[in-house]
C-alpha cells in the first residue's frame, strides 16, 4: 500500500524559499507520477508540478514554472518541492500526490493517493 507524507511547510516573507518533501513509501507502477498541489484559502485545489516516477521527467504549470521544481535522489524518496520567489498568492496548503499518469497531467482525477497536506504562509 502505498503512503505519502508531506512536509517542510513554514511562514515565509515574500521573495523566500521554502523546501516541501513528500516521503514515499510502497511500490509505485511504472507509469506512475508524483504531483503536487496548492490549495489557496477559500480556492479549488489546483495542479502545479509533476514528475515521472520512472525516468524523473517533470512538468509544470504556469503559476510556478521558473520559481518552483521538483527534486529526488536516487532513492526516488523523498521527491522535494523547491519553491523559490514566493509570493503572496502561493500562500496555502500544498498536497503531494500519486496515480497511473504517464502524461504528467495535473488534473486531480489521474491521482488516487494523496498525503495529508502541510500548510505554507507567505506573509509581510
Amino acid at each position: 500500500q502505498v503512503q505519502l507524507v508531506e512536509s517542510g511547510g513554514g511562514s515565509v516573507h515574500p521573495g523566500g524559499s521554502l523546501r516541501l518533501s513528500c516521503s514515499v513509501s510502497g511500490k509505485l507502477g511504472e507509469h506512475y507520477a508524483i504531483g503536487w498541489f496548492h490549495q489557496a484559502p477559500g480556492k479549488e485545489r489546483e495542479g502545479i508540478a509533476a514528475m515521472s516516477h520512472s525516468d524523473g521527467t517533470t512538468y509544470y504549470s504556469d503559476a510556478v514554472e521558473g520559481r518552483f521544481s521538483i527534486a529526488r535522489d536516487a532513492a526516488k524518496s523523498p521527491v522535494f518541492l523547491l519553491m523559490d520567489d514566493l509570493r503572496l498568492e502561493d500562500t496555502g496548503l500544498y498536497y503531494c500526490a500519486t496515480g497511473d499518469n504517464l502524461e504528467l497531467r495535473l488534473s486531480e482525477q489521474v491521482y488516487d493517493t494523496w498525503g495529508q497536506g502541510t500548510q505554507v504562509t507567505v506573509t509581510s
